[in-house]
Protein backbone atom coordinates (compact mmCIF):
# COMPACT_ATOMS: atom_id res chain seq x y z
CA UNK A 1 0.00 0.00 0.00
CA UNK A 2 1.49 3.38 -0.99
CA UNK A 3 2.27 5.91 1.71
CA UNK A 4 -0.16 8.54 0.32
CA UNK A 5 -3.08 6.13 0.38
CA UNK A 6 -2.26 5.16 3.97
CA UNK A 7 -2.14 8.83 5.06
CA UNK A 8 -5.48 9.51 3.37
CA UNK A 9 -7.13 6.59 5.15
CA UNK A 10 -5.57 7.67 8.43
CA UNK A 11 -6.99 11.20 8.07
CA UNK A 12 -10.46 9.84 7.27
CA UNK A 13 -10.35 7.62 10.37
CA UNK A 14 -9.25 10.54 12.56
CA UNK A 15 -12.15 12.68 11.31
CA UNK A 16 -14.66 9.92 12.07
CA UNK A 17 -13.31 9.53 15.60
CA UNK A 18 -13.40 13.27 16.27
CA UNK A 19 -17.05 13.45 15.08
CA UNK A 20 -18.02 10.64 17.46
CA UNK A 21 -16.33 12.31 20.42
CA UNK A 22 -18.09 15.63 19.69
CA UNK A 23 -21.49 13.91 19.65
CA UNK A 24 -20.82 12.16 22.97
CA UNK A 25 -19.73 15.46 24.57
CA UNK A 26 -22.97 17.14 23.43
CA UNK A 27 -25.07 14.33 24.88
CA UNK A 28 -23.33 14.43 28.26
CA UNK A 29 -23.61 18.21 28.50
CA UNK A 30 -27.31 18.11 27.68
CA UNK A 31 -27.85 15.48 30.40
CA UNK A 32 -26.07 17.75 32.86
CA UNK A 33 -28.36 20.61 31.83
CA UNK A 34 -31.45 18.47 32.34
CA UNK A 35 -30.24 17.39 35.79
CA UNK A 36 -29.58 21.02 36.72
CA UNK A 37 -33.05 22.01 35.48
CA UNK A 38 -34.74 19.28 37.55
CA UNK A 39 -32.84 20.16 40.72
CA UNK A 40 -33.62 23.85 40.23
CA UNK A 41 -37.33 23.09 39.81
CA UNK A 42 -37.31 21.06 43.02
CA UNK A 43 -35.55 23.73 45.07
CA UNK A 44 -37.67 26.54 43.63
CA UNK A 45 -40.92 24.75 44.50
CA UNK A 46 -39.81 24.21 48.10
CA UNK A 47 -38.63 27.82 48.49
CA UNK A 48 -41.80 29.29 47.00
CA UNK A 49 -43.99 27.08 49.19
CA UNK A 50 -42.06 28.03 52.31
CA UNK A 51 -42.22 31.75 51.50
CA UNK A 52 -45.97 31.58 50.91
CA UNK A 53 -46.38 29.78 54.25
CA UNK A 54 -44.23 32.39 56.01
CA UNK A 55 -46.25 35.28 54.56
CA UNK A 56 -49.57 33.66 55.45
CA UNK A 57 -48.33 32.84 58.97
CA UNK A 58 -47.42 36.47 59.54
CA UNK A 59 -50.77 37.56 58.16
CA UNK A 60 -52.91 35.16 60.22
CA UNK A 61 -50.58 34.84 63.24
CA UNK A 62 -50.46 31.03 63.10
CA UNK A 63 -46.68 30.51 63.25
CA UNK A 64 -45.22 27.83 62.42
CA UNK A 65 -48.15 25.79 61.09
CA UNK A 66 -48.65 27.34 57.67
CA UNK A 67 -44.89 27.39 57.05
CA UNK A 68 -44.79 23.64 57.66
CA UNK A 69 -47.88 22.92 55.59
CA UNK A 70 -46.72 24.96 52.61
CA UNK A 71 -43.19 23.55 52.91
CA UNK A 72 -44.58 20.05 52.37
CA UNK A 73 -46.86 21.29 49.59
CA UNK A 74 -43.75 22.76 47.93
CA UNK A 75 -41.91 19.44 48.29
CA UNK A 76 -44.85 17.60 46.71
CA UNK A 77 -45.07 20.12 43.87
CA UNK A 78 -41.33 19.84 43.25
CA UNK A 79 -41.48 16.05 43.13
CA UNK A 80 -44.42 16.19 40.71
CA UNK A 81 -42.51 18.58 38.43
CA UNK A 82 -39.46 16.32 38.42
CA UNK A 83 -41.60 13.24 37.66
CA UNK A 84 -43.34 15.06 34.79
CA UNK A 85 -39.99 16.14 33.33
CA UNK A 86 -38.63 12.61 33.64
CA UNK A 87 -41.68 11.20 31.85
CA UNK A 88 -41.26 13.72 29.03
CA UNK A 89 -37.60 12.73 28.67
CA UNK A 90 -38.50 9.06 28.62
CA UNK A 91 -41.11 9.59 25.87
CA UNK A 92 -38.53 11.34 23.66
Amino acid sequence: MPKDQFNTRLEIAKKKISKRSKVSEEVSSSKLGIAFKMSTEMVAAVVVGTIIGFILDNWFGTKPWLILIFFFIGVAAGILNVVKSAKKMQNK
